[in-house]
């Protein structure tokens, strides 16, 4: 049994608590939490009252009352309070993103590197999500062929003003780092890059407070190219009463579509690019079948995660994303960003450097300063900066 503390109380926390004292997550058992509102401090003692209740998440940490932790924080802290946690020998899992920028998620990565006893783990519950494992067996077993294209419009992340209006943290760059490609596309940007790889290079529009009286992002439209020559497009927003989910990618050998939780794959009889050159008709294209798709229909989410998490400390069982692999979708996240904030074309790697000199420019004239005590303590409902 893993004795658990969880350092942020909001709403996805309430998520966790309610997974692990129902039975979803047989081999955890919560002993600590922390948050620094009194409000949310009262509600945890009434969920678990057997826990210890702290009001920082380092006194939580340094307390000897867990042997994880689960960090459910704002963005910012992510990254620090992991490291912290893993120089005092606990094991550690981050709720989505890693962090807000490269940099400091790579000094948590570099603690985690001295420190290969302990497990470290990542959020990403969508990974769990049998369609998405099921694309990337396709892609993975060559069915697909090479690459040509990938499109994923996800646009139904649609939120009201009153959401953003409920924490002065949110939608600011001082409080959350960013809006709809660090708050709730960091799922599909992870999937994204576990699907398909990194691309090499970016160039995005990203429109602050199009659609909202926010000062970050909540329009985003990507252009995206790969190694190999593929292109790629990425559009969120979270403006679109009308929102659509959906994702395909393009190979030489056949394409899967996901869209609204289903999951279709038209398979060419011929490659593509076998077939072209020796194709004597002028609008002829190879026999296309469209194959059904089984599916073992698990979708475990974030109990899969968590349960996961204490197989890997209990038996060394596979995570379902190490900790370290938090970096590359918050790189994509980054290079979409700069390439907006610049008006260029980004390669990636990105320059960290220049990135974070960016974003302090415009920490430094952030909302976020001035309004923090006054209505942070109405966004308990909402959760934390993981929704």
């Amino acid at each position: 049994m893993i004795r658990l503390g969880i350092i942020g109380c909001g709403g996805i926390a309430g998520l966790h608590v309610g997974n692990i004292l129902s039975g979803q997550c047989p081999e955890i058992r919560i002993t600590a939490m922390a948050d620094r509102r009194e409000s949310r401090r009262v509600w945890a003692q009434e969920q678990v009252p057997d826990a210890a209740i702290f009001c920082e998440g380092s006194d939580l940490i340094h307390s000897g009352t867990c042997e994880a932790v689960l960090i459910a924080t704002p963005h910012y802290q992510h990254p620090t309070l992991a490291a912290e946690a893993l120089e005092e020998g606990l094991h550690v899992m981050v709720e989505k993103p890693a962090g807000v920028y490269t940099l400091q998620v790579r000094d948590m990565i570099a603690v985690a590197d001295r420190h290969p006893e302990l497990t470290f783990g990542m959020m990403f519950n969508q990974r769990t999500n049998c369609v998405y494992r099921r694309v990337k067996e396709l892609i993975d077993s060559g069915a697909l062929g090479e690459m040509k294209r990938v499109t994923w419009i996800i646009t139904d992340w649609y939120r009201t003003q009153f959401y953003y209006d409920a924490g002065a943290w949110r939608a600011t760059w001082d409080g959350e780092g960013g809006g709809v490609l660090l708050n709730q596309c960091p799922h599909q940007l992870d999937l994204l890059q576990w699907l398909c790889g990194l691309p090499v290079r970016v160039r995005s529009a990203c429109h602050e407070g199009k659609w909202h009286d926010i000062e970050v992002e909540d329009d985003v439209t990507a252009y995206l190219e790969f190694e190999n020559g593929a292109t790629g497009v990425f559009i969120a927003s979270t403006g679109d009463a009308l929102g659509e989910n959906r994702l395909e990618i393009v190979g030489t050998r056949g394409r899967v579509l996901v869209e609204r939780g289903e999951l279709a794959f038209d398979r060419l009889a011929v490659d593509e690019r076998a077939w072209c050159p020796v194709c004597r008709e002028p609008f002829g294209v190879p026999e296309i079948t469209r194959e059904s798709v089984e599916l073992d229909g698990q979708n475990p989410q974030h109990a899969g995660v968590l349960n996961a998490f204490a197989a890997h400390i209990l038996r060394g069982e596979p995570l379902v994303a190490d900790g370290r692999e938090g970096l590359r979708g918050l790189m994509l996240s980054n290079a979409i960003h700069l390439s907006g904030w610049t008006g260029e074309t980004v390669s990636l790697p990105i320059d960290e450097e220049r990135f974070l000199t960016l974003l302090n420019q415009r920490r430094a004239t952030s909302r976020h300063k001035e309004e923090a005590d006054v209505v942070m303590d109405t966004a308990n409902s909402f959760g934390t900066a993981s929704r």
